[in-house]
């Protein structure tokens, strides 16, 4: 369960300490991002002090999927700043500002003085020395990124799957739609993202999930009931149903990546950079899905973990 899905409250300032010992520093599949355990952290140690600091960090310090979505910040003030720094003290060591991006330390953690400011400077320091300017931003081992490959064990029959899994391609004779779902299984209350590229569209190519009961590999994805797919054409389908007109038309070179959430049990898709609403179609997927496409001649796909800028 990622951390933020965790209530403020329901975790003590001494068992968020546990935590974070227990995952800092270490490959355990904790997968989270550094700076949304920053972001618990000061909140909850905020709440500790009273309800309106707790409200001005939870202003103060947006979500990731705000600054992605250039939120602006409110004006809040934290009025008993010392005292919230002072509840925070004992986590601070077990996080690794490091490891948030320098932008997001710059723009919404070190305005707010709660962080001593020799550990705000030894991470300038520090990214400053290094070649790549970011280090990864997940705390842990990232969840299973080796699982988004087709399956050959779950394939329609004339496809043919490339380059380690990382491709599959409808040879010549393939008039017939056929399906190839990922290895990875999407379930637990979290967020997958991935991208599939179109690197030669077919007619009708066909991107999204899919769940393994009563799923046939020969048959379109979007007319089956277990199947909910975007189409080059930009309309969404799923037992033949249609959301029309849900993005424009796309073709060879196309970057499609598909938003999974399932906390709420949604799907959302980017195509091209441009990000497009939720399916509001889809608003009760099971909870176990996989990545899957449908495809014929000459369709070739390539399918990756979505890294964000």
């Amino acid at each position: 369960m990622p951390l933020n899905n965790i209530e403020f409250g329901r975790l003590s300032i001494t068992g968020l300490k546990y935590l974070l010992s227990c995952t800092h520093e270490k490959e355990l599949p904790f997968a989270t991002r550094e700076y949304e355990v920053f972001r618990y952290s000061a909140i909850l140690a905020a709440k500790q002090v009273s309800d309106d600091n707790c409200k001005a960090l939870i202003e103060l310090l947006p979500t990731l999927e705000q600054i992605e979505n250039s939120i602006i910040v409110g004006n809040k003030i934290i009025t008993d700043r010392q005292k919230v720094a002072k509840e925070l003290e004992p986590l601070i060591k077990f996080i690794d500002f490091r490891r948030i991006k320098t932008k997001i330390l710059a723009n919404f953690v070190e305005p707010l003085k709660i962080i001593p400011t020799e550990i705000i400077f030894n991470v300038y320091r520090h990214v400053a020395l290094l070649s790549n300017l970011d280090s990864c931003d997940i705390r842990g081992k990232p969840i299973n990124l080796s699982g988004y490959v087709w399956d050959e064990k779950a394939c329609g029959s004339k496809l043919i799957i490339k380059d380690n899994g990382k491709i599959v391609h409808a040879p010549y004779g393939c008039s017939i739609h056929q399906n190839v779902r990922a290895k990875i299984s999407l379930e637990s209350n979290d967020i997958f993202e991935w991208d599939v590229i179109i690197e030669k569209v077919c007619c009708n190519a066909w991107v999204g999930v899919c769940a393994s009961e009563n799923f046939d590999y020969d048959t379109i994805a979007g007319i089956q009931p277990t199947g909910w797919v975007l189409g080059d054409y930009g309309h969404c389908y799923n037992s033949n149903r249609g959301v029309i007109g849900y993005c424009p038309l796309f073709g060879d070179g196309t970057i499609v990546t598909v938003h999974l959430d399932m906390n709420k049990r949604t799907c959302a898709f980017t195509v091209n950079g441009t990000k497009y609403p939720e399916v509001s179609a889809w608003n009760n997927l099971p909870s176990k899905l996989y990545p899957v496409v449908s495809l014929n001649y000459p369709g070739r796909f390539r399918i990756q973990p979505h890294r964000k800028n």
